[in-house]
């Protein structure tokens, strides 16, 4: 479920950049910016209230959000997107599967080291 939460985020911050953009000449976008962007929040809340660690779902949120805002600006808006747009986005996509991969082998040597039938702590607040 964290992952649809993740999605719908990422999926609700791009439609509010780009509605930015569309603001620029037609200020009635702007009500799509504020709805895109507390959406966007309001599932990042649920991501981490499903377990996902903050720093692992806002680097992907992040890091998802401009490399789509990039492509779909260059497909809506005619923007730029050149070679070296592609190849940093490229490296956007493996910078964020590194991030999975790392959290996912953290999470699992905690699960090792946690004992039997104990609780785990989960942070200090």
């Amino acid at each position: 479920m964290k992952w649809l939460f993740l999605g719908t985020a990422i999926v609700a911050e791009v439609t509010g950049a780009l509605s930015m953009q569309a603001a620029v000449d037609k200020p009635g976008w702007y009500a799509l910016v504020v709805v895109g962007y507390v959406a966007a929040f309001a599932m990042l809340i649920l991501v981490l209230r499903a377990g996902m660690a903050v720093g692992v779902a806002y680097g992907i949120w992040g890091a998802s959000g401009v490399a789509l805002t990039a492509v779909l600006a260059a497909v809506l808006f005619g923007q730029a997107l050149t070679l070296t747009m592609v190849v940093g986005i490229a490296l956007i996509a493996a910078g964020v599967l590194l991030v999975e991969i790392g959290s996912q082998r953290a999470l699992a040597a905690r699960k090792r080291e946690a004992p039997q039938g104990g609780m785990t702590q989960r942070g200090a607040f």
